[in-house]
């Protein structure tokens, strides 16, 4: 085979052979393809799309590009969950707990941030003392162990996309659905689960801005999903404000406590609730009628007693935190500043935009704009207002957390844009738009 032909085919509009696809991920993976080949091929594959038994070629070219986690040994049934990323989103820090504690053993790798906020790696981070990267034999045992670990993923699974995601970042190809959608099921196959639920988010603060864009792509990963003989679920939801009220790695954190002691916002646990419940419908593989509403009035039992908190402190504990801070979060990083951001007039809050909320952070430190760039724990945002909620003037809509005067300032304007009042009343925003199911 040759890549110019695999490159010319696919810029005409070809489907192009199983066979062709993997020669060509391992090409480039094994550095026999050069960059400037891939580029255009990523371009191609950009503008012509790519039908369901390519996309799936593909993500399975990706997972089978290095190695591949077996889990089969410390979890009879892995269930994983995914999400596409958002503002405030610190779901995971809750989800995983409440699910372990319900008795389904988790074991999930995550990522660091890249832009408005870290990832789940680097809010963990805040923790003193938290190891995210754990060999396989030690991610393993613990889960055997405690029923839970959460850490980082490693070079050696789906080396692929990492090469390819670096390369889609410059040449103007992110957001092509089949190259998203392989990157995201590659990685996840990859790491052994046997159910997965994704959580898709939608709205200005979103990757996707359109329902309809959303559900396209959650619809192709699901089907990659049932194509690779897993239990699928997907959910559509609302990121056109933040989700819960901090954003911020320790804020988050904080939030994340707060929500597993059977508090924090309700939005947030609402989420939380509902995300847990499909997983623990899926790691049971209770496929009866209301198992996924005996699933959530169980999982808001344990939130309410706390259980899901003991396994929180079960997990830092495991992987070398200070579990000081998780019993008293106030030893968590603090910001030396903290201003209030008030609301201009009284009304109806119409919109508390995600992404403003979002580059606010940004601006104070709390996210990275390049893989290199230092985080810092302690800055972020936490919003007072939801859509449909009644404000008074002068009351406060916006806490900034910052440690750097000139940094506060450039957020204070980015969250002065970001509210907008009615003088009529605003229906508040729907949590989730939809959900598909690829597991009948």
């Amino acid at each position: 085979m040759r890549a110019t032909d695999i490159i010319a085919r696919k810029r005409d509009g070809e489907e192009l052979s199983t066979e062709e696809i993997r020669w060509f991920v391992a090409g480039y993976t094994d550095g026999s393809i050069p960059d400037y080949q891939a580029a255009a091929w990523l371009m191609a594959v950009y503008l012509r799309g790519m039908s369901r038994r390519e996309t799936f070629d593909l993500t399975v070219a990706m997972a089978e590009s290095g190695d591949q986690l077996d889990l089969s040994d410390a979890i009879p049934y892995a269930v994983d969950k995914h999400s596409t990323g958002g503002v405030g989103d610190k779901v995971t820090l809750v989800v995983l707990p409440l699910v372990a504690a319900a008795g389904v053993p988790v074991a999930k790798m995550s990522g660091r941030g890249l832009g408005f906020s870290g990832g789940t790696l680097d809010k963990l981070e805040s923790i003193a003392g938290y190891r995210v990267q754990l060999s396989d034999e030690e991610f393993l045992r613990q889960v055997r162990e405690i029923g839970i670990v959460l850490g980082g993923q490693t070079k050696s699974l789906a080396p692929a996309d990492g090469q390819f995601y670096a390369l889609r970042d410059v040449t103007a190809t992110v957001s092509s659905l089949p190259l998203i959608a392989s990157s995201i099921m590659g990685k996840k196959l990859a790491a052994g689960a046997n159910a997965i639920v994704l959580d898709v988010k939608v709205g200005v603060g979103a990757f996707m801005h359109a329902v309809d864009e959303a559900r396209d792509l959650a619809q192709i990963m699901v089907d990659i999903g049932v194509s690779a003989g897993r239990m699928m679920v997907a959910l559509l939801s609302d990121m056109n404000q933040p989700l819960g009220d901090a954003v911020g790695n320790a804020l988050e954190v904080r939030e994340a406590i707060e929500t597993l002691r059977g508090g924090g916002p309700a939005d947030l646990r609402d989420h939380c609730l509902t995300i847990a419940a499909h997983m623990l419908r899926l790691g049971r593989q209770d496929s009866a009628p209301d198992a996924f509403d005996h699933a959530r009035a169980e999982l808001a039992t344990l939130l309410d007693s706390g259980a899901g908190f003991d396994k929180l402190r079960a997990l830092v504990q495991a992987q070398g935190g200070d579990v000081r801070m998780i019993d008293e979060p106030d030893r968590l990083p603090q910001a030396r500043l903290i201003e209030a951001v008030p609301a201009s007039r009284a009304g109806w809050v119409s919109q508390v935009h995600a992404l403003h909320v979002a580059q606010a952070t940004l601006e104070l430190g709390a996210g990275r704009e390049k893989k290199e760039d230092p985080i810092d724990p302690a800055v972020g945002v936490v919003t007072h207002v939801k859509v449909g909620d009644r404000i008074e003037a002068g009351a406060p809509a916006f806490t900034i957390h910052a440690n750097d005067e000139g940094r506060l300032a450039r957020a204070r304007a980015e969250l002065e844009a970001a509210l907008s009042i009615s003088s009529e009343e605003v229906p508040p925003l729907a949590p989730f738009y939809a959900t598909i199911y690829g597991d009948d």
